[in-house]
């Protein structure tokens, strides 16, 4: 079983215990990255405009419910990318706010962001900017396009650049094929790895900051990151010229690598090799096809395809999912199941994975959380905040980390500089 972290961690501090990170950012690229950043240990302030707060709060339902099962106003959306973070509320829009915000960068070493290009600047919060007050600070813009070229000022969605950047273009069945057409994946992956570059950029930018004492600005594409992601999809067309077309769940390389139909449902197959192609052979009672000159080699199945994948569906047919699932994992073939979000969370794999965490949470007892897959042997990641209620830390942080008085803080709360910790239970 997952071992127990806080035992492990009592010896040795978090990865990234002493960062502080200024989280200018909203929806998911950015909070994806400062999650992971707070997963490894670094302390998060995530800046959000009063009353509002993140877009993603408003992304229902569903929402989170309370232990009487009522909604609170806390979204699902919101839940995925918000983990171990503590909530600011400041009008950065007001002098005020703006300075205050500039404050807390003299005392950070990250600042993440996914405001337009040069969106920052009037506010004075901008990588210059900054970089004057701290010259330390590692500062992540992450947008639609970068920080240059003729798109630099076009906003970016992951929607869009799924399209721009051309996964739906090999997403979805052929055109040829009833239903064809362009897919997005279900769910917003070019967001998720901008994040996942910036987090990468940010800690090696933290690394090289150890040598030269200065931080750096990084500059963080979603377009980018979608380019770089086709791995080799992309090769695929920068060595042919040719652009790769969309093929449903086959694979453009490896054959047989895709969906099956069984008599009662679907069973994935991927033969990395030529040895697995034999054992599905034998295992499928069709020996005559793994000596077969036309489908002996990968390359050879590669190009006969068309011949080949229609004898194995046939055979596939014959026998149920499951049926098919334990003969093939006997003889070694890459196989399983197509399951839903539920199967997914109950198999055995994420059951024993403790997949799915609890965090306890002020308005709705506790909320469920995904479970970090960085699974450090000595640090590993704690689950100690549940998503922040909007402006929860306010007061607290601008103590502890500006040495405001009360006396101030309520000025600034009467000015609507800052919001109020009022915490609604219920939408």
């Amino acid at each position: 079983m997952v071992q127990d972290s806080k035992k492990s961690s009592a010896a040795r501090k978090r990865p990234l215990d002493g960062i502080r990170v200024l989280d200018l950012s909203r929806v998911l690229a950015g909070p994806w990255c400062t999650q992971n950043l707070a997963d490894l240990g670094a302390e998060v302030f995530k800046i959000e405009r009063p009353g509002t707060g993140d877009d993603t709060r408003m992304w229902g339902p569903p929402f989170l419910r309370d232990a009487d099962g009522n909604n609170t106003s806390e979204s699902a959306y919101f839940l995925c990318a918000n983990r171990n973070k503590q909530s600011v509320a400041i009008d950065m829009s007001s002098p005020e706010g703006a300075a205050l915000i500039r404050e807390f960068a003299k005392s950070c070493d990250v600042v993440v962001e996914n405001f337009k290009v040069g969106g920052l600047k009037k506010y004075g919060l901008d990588y210059v900017s900054l970089s004057e007050l701290n010259p330390r600070l590692v500062y992540c813009s992450v947008t639609g396009f970068g920080q240059s070229g003729p798109l630099s000022q076009r906003a970016g969605y992951d929607f869009l650049i799924q399209g721009m950047g051309g996964l739906m273009s090999i997403t979805g069945e052929p055109d040829s094929v009833a239903g064809g057409g362009p897919e997005k994946v279900g769910v917003a992956v070019t967001d998720l790895m901008a994040g996942m570059y910036a987090t990468t950029g940010i800690l090696a930018a933290l690394m090289e900051r150890e040598k030269s004492g200065l931080g750096q600005h990084l500059d963080i594409s979603l377009f980018d990151a979608q380019l770089a992601m086709l791995a080799n999809q992309s090769m695929n067309y920068l060595t042919t010229g040719i652009a790769p077309k969309r093929m449903g769940n086959a694979h453009p390389n490896i054959v047989p690598y895709q969906t099956f139909a069984a008599s009662d449902g679907h069973v994935i197959v991927a033969c990395g090799n030529d040895g697995q192609f034999r054992a599905l052979c034998t295992a499928m009672n069709v020996p005559e096809l793994a000596i077969d000159s036309r489908f002996a080699t990968n390359s050879g199945r590669s190009v006969n395809r068309a011949e080949l994948l229609p004898q194995l569906g046939a055979v596939f047919m014959t026998r149920t999912r499951d049926a098919w699932v334990a003969a093939l994992e006997a003889c070694g073939v890459p196989c399983g199941p197509i399951n839903d979000i539920e199967q997914a969370f109950g198999s055995e794999q994420a059951v024993y994975r403790e997949s799915a965490r609890e965090i306890a949470h002020p308005v709705a007892g506790v909320a469920p959380t995904v479970a970090s897959p960085l699974r450090l042997s000595a640090t590993p990641v704690e689950y100690n905040r549940a998503p922040p209620m909007l402006g929860q830390h306010t007061s607290a942080v601008l103590r502890e980390v500006l040495g405001m008085t009360d006396a101030q803080i309520s000025e600034l709360q009467q000015a609507g500089v800052i919001g109020d910790q009022a915490i609604k239970a219920k939408r």
